[in-house]
This record gives C-alpha cells, structure tokens and sequence, in this order.
C-alpha cells in the first residue's frame, strides 16, 4: 500500500492504474485491484481520531466504538475495489453532508466540552471533501468503462438498543429506484437471508425495518450518477459484544466467506438485468 495525496489517487483512477493506497493523511484507503463494475466501502469502518480532539471529547473510546462499524472493512476486504474510512464517524461523519458532518451532540449527549474551534472543523471538513472527490472520480470512471454498477454500502448497528426483535441484515431502500431496481434488491435481500451463520444465529433479512438508507455516501452516489445502485447493507452486531467491545472472528469471518460468494452472484445478476 502506498501513500499518495488525493491529486495522484484522482490521476491513478483516471489513467486505470491497479494500485492501493492509503490517503496522505491517512483518511482513508483504497484498492484497486481490478476495474470492475462494483464497488465496495465501508465508511464507518474507521477508529481513529485525532490527538488534538482527545481532551475537547466528552464520549470515551469505547462509546465512539459503540456507534463506529468495527470489521465491516473486513467482511469485503477481498474485493477488487474497496473504499473505506480510517477516522471516526465522531471527528466528521462520511455518510452526512458537509453542513451536518461534525456533531455538536451524538446520541444524545454532548459531544465536546468547549466549541470546537473553525480551524479544527475546517480540517475535518477538508478530509470529507477529499473523499468525495475520491468518490466522485470512481464512480465516473466506472460508469465510463461499465455503464452500469452496483455499490455494496457496508454498515453495522446495534441491535441490543432496540425493544422489539429486528433483523441481522437491513437494506436502506428510501432513496433509490425501487421501480427500476426493485427485484435486485429483493434478490439481494433474499441472498443475505439465506446465510448460514455460527453460533445459532438466524440470518433474518428486511427492507426498510430499522434504517431506510437516508446516508449521505448513498445519496451522493445516486444522484451524481445515474447508472448505479447503491445497496445500503447493513448488519445488527451479532458479529460482537456492543456492551462489551469484544469482537466474535468467527462470525466476521463466516459473514467475510459467504459475501465472497454473494457479493459476485448479485453482481452478475445486476448486470444481465440493467
């Protein structure tokens, strides 16, 4: 993996370089293994937060880790294209809009003793907008080479903060084209609930249950380019302890060998059916 800035990440992607990098100031990486009509991110993957942050943050390590999506990085690792955070959701959040991306309160609670200073949330705000151009350069790309493609936005919840039984994966439909794609996303969801998984997990599925698929990665995708679908998947944290922090490698990695099958079936599928 190389370190380059987001002006020669940009020109890789145009020129259709293979290469992997992680951003100049570590963001966020990327790997382009193949030119291929799909993408995988994870932009809640990341945990890292900046010293300068630490004694303004009123949340601990812990509570951050709580609402971040540990491992789902992971479960799409193997893929030829995978984009993926490096800093917590709690320093700017990739899946909201610039104007929203910093939290004053999260979840309820104030986030920083003092307001954050304009030079603190200038910097954040730039990492963000790095991104998207990043994003932006991708997609084009892609939509040039393959007309068609499919994203898998990989995210996680916690399913313990809910009082009624929901489900292991959910997909956010509210902001695609349900007339255009709909059977795929069923096929999908159909796909995910057909997993086997440790520990006597049934792997329930649903449309819409506990998120419509309101995030910002999405949106910005859907409405800048036309010819993608962007699949919102999100999984309940069976795959970890939330109270306690300890992750289960077993069910990551049952969930990482099964995605490497699913995810190429329902590309092949999206492509002979757009």
């Amino acid at each position: 993996m190389h370190r380059l800035s987001v002006s020669d990440i940009i020109s890789n992607i145009e020129s259709g370089k293979v290469f992997e990098a992680v951003s100049e100031d570590y963001s966020f990486t990327l790997k382009i293994e193949e030119y291929v009509p799909y993408v995988c991110g994870a932009v809640h993957d990341g945990h890292q937060f900046r010293k300068a942050l630490w004694d303004n943050c009123l949340h601990t390590e812990y509570e951050r880790w709580y609402e971040e999506d540990p491992c789902t990085k992971q479960m799409v690792h193997n893929f030829p294209i995978v984009i993926a955070g490096c800093d917590s959701r709690f320093e700017y959040d990739l899946n909201r809009p610039p104007e929203t991306a910093i939290f004053e309160t999260a979840w309820g609670k104030q986030l920083w003793k003092d307001v954050l200073p304009e030079t603190e949330k200038q910097h954040s705000l730039y990492k963000h907008a790095n991104f998207y151009k990043v994003v932006n350069a991708l997609m084009a790309k892609l939509e040039s080479n393959f007309h068609n493609v499919i994203v898998f936005d990989m995210h996680s919840y916690n399913w313990k903060r809910w009082d009624r039984e929901v489900p292991v994966w959910n997909l956010g439909t509210s902001n695609v084209d349900n007339d255009r794609f709909g059977s795929l996303i069923e096929s999908w969801r159909s796909k995910l609930e057909a997993m086997q998984l440790p520990n006597g997990i049934k792997s329930t599925s649903k449309i819409n249950d506990t998120f419509q698929g309101n995030g910002y990665f999405l949106k910005y995708i859907t409405q800048n380019f036309r010819n993608t679908l962007v699949l919102a998947t999100e999984i309940s944290k069976i795959y970890c302890d939330e109270l306690s922090g300890v992750i289960y490698p077993e069910v990551v990695k049952s969930v990482e060998n099964q995605l490497k099958d699913l995810i190429p079936l329902q590309v092949d599928e999206f492509q002979k059916n757009t």
